[in-house]
């Protein structure tokens, strides 16, 4: 390419000393024709010189300054086309390596500015999944009579894939925690679908076992096959004054029996929604022996999967059931009172939590904690702790949005 500058630029060098040559070459042709003629003719060749001169500058120079001014202007105000920009390369590779330079930068700040753009309108999209579980997560609870649930949930992003409901339909009511394989939008949008299943089936059938086998059978075909949905659930009978239990592939059911002073764990099942078509001869509906001043916690598996470090790097320590049980056991009882209550076994998991996290936290995952407690008949609310907890018991992690 730069014989063909070099060529040019002779050719625009011979044009600038031609006027000196011709007199020389043709002296005696100019000197036989008139006057006017002369003129004339000289006149010509200096308007050719003059265009072609201009053609060749024009080429080289004025048209890729032009376009590349036209693109940088088409850029600032956004009107630029799908596909990447581009500049003709001329003879001038000296203008050719700036034009490349050129291309290369309003493409990548092109690039950028397309993904700023799709990000404004997938942040709006976030925004509203997040007022949506935001709004599910704070309704008012429904009350369960005979017992007092706490119950919160904290997602690690925007939005989670965590959540929690109480349902009520005729004497049953039906609590529960799930958590959602994977994260983001489907986790999300999964989540958001089973809710709204569960609600309706419970509406139609008693049993947790039911509920869950028809609303797997339409979830299943309906999700890719690595979505998977866990879920724990508890039905209160407040006719008969029986709990009973049903699980899909969730984390151990904790009970604390008010009479041993002691927790056990009550083993899920290993079957999740979603991971098979039929469940209906898998999952099954328990009764679990639930007493007065007997508490129920259920969770998600970031409680006792909670890590000692901001970071995993294979040195960190889990919560883990043990620790989860005997934060269980330590709660205190209500003042002046025999036994614990769901605020203060909620409260106690809180501070252990917290404290456990001893580093700036750095939440890696949703949490999910509930718990039910059997009031006894001289339950009293007023003399319990409080729902908030003093600053001075909390290190590091709150429930609080």
């Amino acid at each position: 390419m730069k014989w063909f500058y070099t060529i040019f630029q002779t050719i625009i060098l011979v044009i600038l000393i031609s006027n000196p040559l011709m007199y020389f070459l043709f002296w005696d042709y100019f000197m036989k024709i008139d006057e006017i003629q002369r003129i004339t003719l000289i006149g010509i060749l200096i308007l050719t010189e003059f265009f072609i001169i201009l053609f060749i500058v024009k080429k080289l120079y004025h048209d890729p300054i032009i376009k590349l001014e036209f693109t940088i202007k088409n850029f600032l105000v956004w009107n630029l086309k799908d596909t990447d920009i581009e500049f003709k390369k001329t003879l001038n590779p000296n203008l050719n390596y700036a034009l490349t330079f050129f291309a290369k930068t309003l493409n990548t700040l092109k690039n950028i500015k397309d993904e700023f753009i799709h990000g404004k309108e997938i942040r709006s999209e976030v925004d509203l999944g997040k007022e949506i579980q935001w709004k599910m997560l704070t309704k008012k609870m429904i009350e369960v009579p005979e017992l007092e649930v706490i119950v919160k949930s904290k997602p690690a992003w925007e939005i989670g894939w965590d959540s929690y409901d109480i349902i009520n339909q005729a004497d049953n009511y039906y609590i529960y925690v799930w958590d959602a394989t994977g994260h983001w939008v489907w986790a999300w949008f999964i989540m958001i679908m089973v809710n709204a299943m569960i609600s309706w089936f419970a509406k139609v059938f008693k049993s947790w076992a039911i509920i869950l086998a028809r609303t797997n059978e339409i979830l299943k075909p309906r999700v890719k096959a690595n979505l998977l949905m866990s879920l724990l659930m508890v039905r209160w009978d407040s006719k008969e004054k029986k709990m009973y239990m049903t699980w899909a592939w969730h984390e151990y059911l904790m009970i604390y029996k008010h009479k041993q002073n002691k927790t056990f764990r009550i083993k899920s099942g290993w079957v999740a929604l979603g991971m098979v078509k039929d469940i209906s001869k898998i999952v099954k509906e328990q009764e679990i022996k639930f007493e007065e001043n007997d508490i129920i916690v259920l969770y998600s598996d970031w409680v006792t999967e909670a890590i000692n470090k901001s970071a995993k790097d294979w040195t960190e320590q889990m919560f883990m059931e043990d620790r989860l049980e005997e934060s269980i056991n330590n709660a205190p009882n209500v003042n002046l009172k025999d036994y614990k209550s769901a605020r203060s076994v909620f409260n106690n998991i809180t501070i252990d939590l917290s404290k456990f996290m001893w580093y700036k936290h750095t939440q890696l995952d949703d949490v999910t904690l509930a718990v039910i407690h059997y009031k006894w008949k001289d339950y009293d609310k007023s003399v319990d702790y409080p729902e908030v907890l003093p600053e001075e018991f909390i290190t590091e992690w709150y429930w609080n949005q």
